[in-house]
């Protein structure tokens, strides 16, 4: 069996770490099986970069970013290989050059096209534990460049998908997807299978057991992931198409504090005006998460929009540059939201699951600033001091 792991930077924080990992590692080798493994940087690695890159500069080039923080990957990789030669393993750690994983060339937030097979199925006959670098690829220039936070899990599924691989194992501090955060919920209850929608949902909305475009790319090319945890052997979860077990009303409650609300106010009740807005910010690289629109009153309305916290003051920007064109007489912001959802399957076909959300916000005194929905989720905006005791409520009216 092919078996590729993903080990995040929690788990190998710190030497002692980085030995406990190489066990589970050899114990897989010596089972029989082929391994690749994935590992991210060194638990603070990646921040300690960040800071000692503004210190030199404010705004950084992109590109040199990129070459900088990829160290950090490759720091991890060097040390499990010595750590798995200590214990007799044969080991050897590749970079994305080394693979050669072809990625677009946007620097800081790339994608991955395609992942070059030879060297790692070479390395893997000639019996070795191949260890690869995440969360970096190699742009058509032949420049290092990374895939964002949470890339490492990418970059396993993609290995993964491109070695037809049996199984793809995503290590982490929490040795499966909850039903919400235990740390706010301790009643939370661990899911033994879940399907990719589901997941994809959680991870999208704050969820961070697994990084959304890992869920995608997985989806897309039918790899089963289980998400298990470094510190203990539990079975952990899987994720697949289509679960064993019966679905249960609502699969998991999550929330996310990378929240702002943005209203454009005052806008022309006429055709078009959404679209400007939503065009400015499509053409500068703006998600958009949720939309609300109020009632027009003598023919002038307000646009709301949800957006990560980070592209506030571009969005801003972009919408105050073109208020001529938009019409508007400002735009406000409120920072000070978080996003609280449920998901699960059987949402669209049970009316009475958005009743008992609110019902149980309604209880606890929780005001909704904002609502959007799918049919996979239900997404309410609330204050960002109140987010954990939306969750508590909700978690014990829908699934507790």
């Amino acid at each position: 069996m092919l078996i590729v792991k993903k080990f995040g930077g929690t788990s190998v924080g710190n030497t002692t770490r980085i030995k406990n990992v190489a066990e589970r590692i050899a114990k897989e080798y010596r089972a029989g099986n082929d391994v690749i493994v994935v590992l991210s940087a060194m638990d603070q690695t990646t921040d300690e970069l960040l800071a000692l890159a503004k210190e030199l500069n404010e705004q950084p080039p992109r590109r040199e970013m990129d070459a900088l923080l990829a160290t950090g990957e490759q720091t991890s990789v060097a040390l499990m290989a010595m750590a798995l030669s200590a214990m007799s393993i044969p080991a050897i750690s590749l970079n994305a050059f080394q693979v050669a994983m072809h990625s677009t060339a946007t620097h800081m937030n790339a994608r991955l096209l395609k992942i070059d097979t030879d060297r790692l199925k070479h390395e893997l006959e000639s019996k070795k534990v191949v260890l690869v670098t995440g969360f970096q690829g190699l742009d058509k220039y032949g420049d290092v460049t990374t895939i964002g936070r949470g890339g490492s899990d990418t970059t396993a599924v993609a290995i993964a998908a491109a070695m037809h691989a049996d199984s793809c194992e995503i290590y982490t501090d929490v040795d499966g997807v909850y039903t919400a955060d235990p740390r706010i919920v301790p009643k939370a209850q661990k899911e033994t299978e879940i399907t990719y929608d589901e997941m994809l949902e959680l991870a999208s909305i704050g969820a961070q057991v697994l990084h959304n475009r890992s869920v995608e790319l997985a989806k897309k090319y039918g790899v089963t992931l289980v998400v298990r945890s470094s510190l203990n052997e539990s079975e952990g979860t899987r994720v697949k198409e289509v679960t064993s077990v019966e679905s249960m009303l609502v699969s998991g409650v999550a929330a996310d504090k990378n929240a702002a609300r943005i209203t454009v106010v005052g806008v022309p009740d006429v055709p078009g005006s959404e679209f400007k807005i939503f065009d400015l910010l499509a053409n500068n690289s703006i998600n958009v998460d949720a939309i609300l629109q109020t009632a027009a009153k003598e023919g002038k309305k307000d646009v709301s929009i949800l957006v990560a916290r980070e592209f506030v003051e571009k969005a801003v920007h972009v919408l105050e540059e073109n208020m001529p064109r938009l019409k508007g007489s400002c735009v406000e912001t409120d920072t000070s939201v978080a996003k609280v959802s449920i998901v699960g399957a059987s949402i669209q076909s049970n009316p009475g699951v958005a009743s008992a959300m609110f019902e149980a916000l309604y209880n606890v005194g929780i005001n909704i600033k904002m609502t959007a929905t799918n049919e996979l989720r239900i997404t309410v905006l609330v204050d960002e001091n109140e987010m954990e005791k939306a969750v508590r409520a909700i978690h014990a009216a829908l699934i507790e």
